[in-house]
């Protein structure tokens, strides 16, 4: 496996010196098929446009490999690279998330049950410190410790679409497909 909190103090200043902010870094799959997603946003706009994640994939590969010739395996076994946008439905996972985007839904996951609950969907209502309070269609309002959440996202809604900036899709016609063989850095 690999060590998420290893990879984000490796990936974290590479968004940082391109001007975004890293939203997630996650490991998913098995064997040959493990996809390592980056997820990051330009604070300006909540989005990356496709040019900026070009931009920052390399900048991650570069910093990954270079790591890696000296010594320090970051990830073991194959993997493919995924950068990508947050998107309008968006996972939360940083306490400025929770404070951003009071009053819209979400769909939260807890670790374990908070008064029977460990599923929660309702308004957003917003953060206090660490405390993050929901108020779920079933339960009422409930407070949770932002350790005590497994993950977290916006659903997508009239609300959210009309609160959300249009997604910047400049760059998506240049887009060429190669081969992997093709692909050189």
């Amino acid at each position: 496996m690999a060590d998420i909190a290893r990879l984000c103090q490796v990936i974290e200043p590479e968004a940082e010196e391109l001007g975004f902010e890293l939203v997630r870094v996650k490991l998913t799959g098995t064997g040959d098929e493990r996809t390592l997603q980056v997820m990051a946003e330009d604070p300006s706009t909540g989005q990356l446009i496709v040019q900026q994640c070009a931009a920052l994939s390399r900048a991650i590969s570069r910093r990954i490999d270079a790591i890696e010739e000296e010594g320090e395996e970051l990830v073991r076994g194959a993997y493919h690279l995924e950068v990508s946008s947050p998107g309008i439905d968006r996972p939360l996972t940083r306490a400025k998330d929770y404070a951003n985007w009071a009053g819209h839904e979400v769909k939260i996951a807890l670790a374990d049950k908070v008064d029977g609950n460990r599923n929660l969907r309702g308004e957003l209502v917003g953060i206090d410190g660490d405390t993050v309070t929901v108020a779920d269609k079933k339960a009422g309002e409930l407070a949770v410790s932002l350790d005590q959440i497994h993950s977290a996202q916006l659903v997508l809604t009239d609300k959210l679409i009309a609160a959300t900036q249009p997604l910047d899709i400049s760059g998506v016609d240049d887009i060429e497909e190669t081969d992997e063989e093709e692909v050189q850095d």
